[in-house]
């Protein structure tokens, strides 16, 4: 009885010594915090930083994004970026697909009561995994085509956009 106590004992030391062994993040690290960066190859790439304007139209918010394309490219379908948290919450970011129009890249959010329908704009799906403490791992969990794209925090107009192609 008592050498069970014991090997059983030893088991859960074992198992609490490896759940405290987690492997330390080694990777690169954002110069900013509170921006997203895009991995390629052990580097970093910064997304464009940027205010959306918001207006009404008859469709609903407009939110417009001067230029027709990011400064931040990726040729990745998943991207995946690198986040240092400081005042934003990761997991309140949502990813939104913008549309090229008139020399500026917008998205239109229709009200409420409009967003049954199959064309309504929806954020894509993320997934956040810390690495540190602070530090996290934003990922894009669906394949998304090429395009103008722009991580925003719930709640907030600041954007930062990537383009993938």
């Amino acid at each position: 009885m008592r050498i069970q106590v014991l090997r059983l004992a030893a088991a859960v030391v074992i198992l609490a010594g490896v759940a405290l062994a987690q492997k330390k993040y080694t990777g690169p690290r954002p110069p900013k915090p509170d921006v997203p960066y895009i991995v390629h190859a052990g580097k970093l790439v910064e997304t464009e930083s940027n205010t959306a304007t918001e207006s009404q139209g008859k469709d609903g918010a407009i939110y417009t994004v001067p230029g027709t394309t990011s400064s931040a490219k990726t040729p990745m379908p998943e991207p995946i970026m690198i986040f240092q948290s400081d005042k934003i919450n990761p997991d309140r970011l949502s990813l939104y697909k913008m549309e090229v129009k008139g020399g500026s890249r917008s998205l239109v959010i229709p009200p409420a009561g409009k967003r049954g329908k199959k064309d309504a704009v929806r954020p894509l799906f993320l997934m956040v995994t810390p690495l540190a403490p602070s530090l996290f791992k934003v990922e894009v969990n669906e394949v998304i085509g090429d395009g103008e794209y722009c991580l925003s925090p719930e709640g907030s107009n600041q954007v930062f956009c990537f383009t993938t192609y």
